[in-house]
């Protein structure tokens, strides 16, 4: 069993059919379907369902698949790892990113990075926390930024320091909120704009005080709550960090003092799979 058979095998799992597995190894579909021929007789197992329309893996293929993945990255890893040696360190990073990763502390970190790695080149995936975390899940990438909460089972995470939720709109909305702070219980009727993430948090303060939140909207990402907060829309909630820059004169931002609206951002790595050295390298230094 070599190396590049077990690359045709993983490339059908994951396109879900052998046309879709030719395409992406640019190769035709009759040796593909030979090569996994052979791969069964050398394994003497059947790997996939062949009565199905859809690639469906038995039993012994979904062992294989699992055991395949960490035997490749295990190779490349082991390539990289050769050449850092010889030339240090350099090729691709496979990193995810969420949107309100995108901030001032953040990009000054990464730029850090790179000047001290100018070897390295960056492939971004973004997303929100839970779709980089199955990306990270599947391998197709490497290491991601996040933010909690998050599951950690099974991740090596480094963390940076606790930042509090902020309150960001137009300066109607805070005329009877003096000074750079606000309670919850300040924050009642006022038109709530949150990322959908944190419903759950953001309610339970309100109903920690007895009070039902007035939300106005609900999103799939952060950068839509800064948008419609400093276009005047409604009060958005987010993370000091994924506060936008206002370019609207009368936006104001305030603390929002509770102890259970804070979040932190982090790097998470998978600590069953292996990782490049660039990958290594950037979970250890990542925030110093």
């Amino acid at each position: 069993m070599d190396i590049r058979k077990l690359q045709y095998f993983t490339a059908i799992v994951d396109e879900g059919s052998i046309t879709g597995a030719a395409k992406r190894l640019h190769m035709s579909q009759p040796p593909l379907s030979t090569q996994m021929k052979l791969l069964e007789e050398e394994l003497g197992v059947i790997l996939f369902d062949r009565g199905s329309r859809n690639i469906q893996l038995t039993d012994a293929g979904k062992l294989l698949y699992n055991r395949a993945h960490a035997i490749l990255e295990l190779s490349e890893a082991a390539v990289q790892e050769l050449k850092d040696f010889g030339n240090g360190l350099s090729g691709t990073l496979r990193l995810g990113m969420i949107s309100s990763a995108a901030t001032g502390t953040v990009c000054g970190w990464m730029k850090e990075f790179a000047e001290k790695y100018p070897r390295i080149i960056f492939e971004i995936s973004e997303g929100n926390t839970y779709e980089l975390l199955e990306q990270l899940k599947q391998g197709r990438i490497e290491t991601t930024l996040v933010r909690t909460p998050f599951p950690m089972e099974g991740l090596e995470c480094r963390f940076l320091e606790r930042e509090p939720m902020i309150a960001v709109g137009s300066g109607h909305f805070f005329a009877d909120v003096p000074g750079d702070e606000i309670t919850v219980e300040q924050l009642a009727g006022k038109p709530l704009i949150i990322y959908r993430r944190w419903e759950t948090i953001i309610t339970g303060a309100f109903h920690e005080k007895g009070m039902e939140p007035d939300i106005f909207c609900k999103n799939e990402d952060a950068r839509t709550t800064a948008i419609w907060a400093d276009a005047g829309l409604g009060v958005g909630i987010l993370p000091r960090s994924a506060v936008l820059r206002s370019w609207a004169l009368d936006v104001q931002k305030k603390v929002i003092r509770n102890e259970k609206l804070y979040t932190q951002m982090a790097v998470a790595r998978r600590k069953d799979r292996y990782v490049s050295g660039i990958a290594k390298q950037f979970v250890e230094e990542f925030g110093r």
